[in-house]
């Protein structure tokens, strides 16, 4: 997984950041991301595929702890490449992303 964040939106006190998970697998067909925060639906967060077996996809998320898996043409997995893993109630892992609050900068009135 790769996450790169930058400034998304600010709307009244929420605001989000833009991560990006990337996975690879040569014979998927379909991908999805299902986690805390699309309700674990395992077809609400598509994957698009950028050929060569490579998937990715950009989620605006406000700051907080959130976990996910993967669906793999229907079959739920870990992220491989996540840098952190917890273990789940059905004996098996989510990834966990960790998405840090956006400080703004304080402008100076003249």
């Amino acid at each position: 997984m790769k996450t790169k964040s930058s400034l998304k939106a600010r709307t009244g006190e929420v605001e989000t950041r833009t991560l990006r998970i990337e996975f690879q697998d040569e014979q998927a067909e379909a991908v999805f991301i299902a986690g805390t925060f699309n309700d674990w639906r395992p077809s609400a967060t598509p994957m698009i595929p950028l050929g060569e077996g490579r998937w990715g996809k950009e989620l605006s998320l406000a700051p907080g702890r959130y976990e996910y898996r993967l669906v793999v043409d229907g079959k739920w997995i870990c992220d491989p490449a996540a840098a952190e893993n917890v273990s789940n109630p059905f004996g098996s892992f989510n990834a966990v992303l960790i998405v840090p609050p956006i400080e703004f900068e304080s402008r100076k009135k003249p």
